[in-house]
Parts: C-alpha cells; structure tokens; sequence
C-alpha cells in the first residue's frame, strides 16, 4: 500500500473539522505511514489451510434471561443519586 499523503492527512483532518497545524500534518503522516507499513506485513503471513474465525476462543456471551422483576420503590433508587429533582435523577445537560 502507498504511503500517505500530507494532503491525504489534512484532508481528512478537514473531514472531522479538527484544525492542525503544517508541523502536526507531517507528524500525522509518519506516523501513519508506520501503521500503514506494519500492517502491510500480514500480508506476508502464511495463512494456507487456517480456516477464517470470527473468535479467538470457544467462549460465548452467557446471558440471563430476560424476565420482568420487581425493583426497588422509587425513593430507594434516589437513594443513591448525586442529583436529583421532583423525584428523578438530575444530570447536567449535553445539549446546547
């Protein structure tokens, strides 16, 4: 695979609006082109008669069931909140 651009670089810092600075899209370029150029050696692996997995292990999520309970009253669960108001948890707004 080719080496990546400084272009490339400030192209895709223009993408995900993230202002950088000339020194940084050179450093951003090496680096990259380090990660390119180590990945490339997979390409190198032997993988004949290796048949493809989606896991490493034989280990499988255990999940309970999903059955309706009874929790707690209302002012238990208050209880343990930081914040609270009119009887509900209060967290700061991520909205503007």
């Amino acid at each position: 695979m080719a080496d990546i651009t400084k272009e490339q670089i400030k192209h895709i810092a223009e993408t995900a609006k993230i202002a950088i600075t000339d020194e940084e899209a050179d450093r951003f370029t090496d680096d990259l082109s380090s990660v390119i150029h180590y990945a490339d050696k997979l390409q190198d692996v032997d993988t004949e008669g290796v048949e493809p997995t989606i896991f490493m292990t034989d280990l499988q999520n255990v999940m309970r069931d999903d059955e309706p309970t009874n929790w707690t009253s209302r002012e238990d669960l208050l209880k343990n909140a930081p914040d609270r108001q009119d009887g509900y948890f209060r967290v700061p707004s991520i909205l503007d």
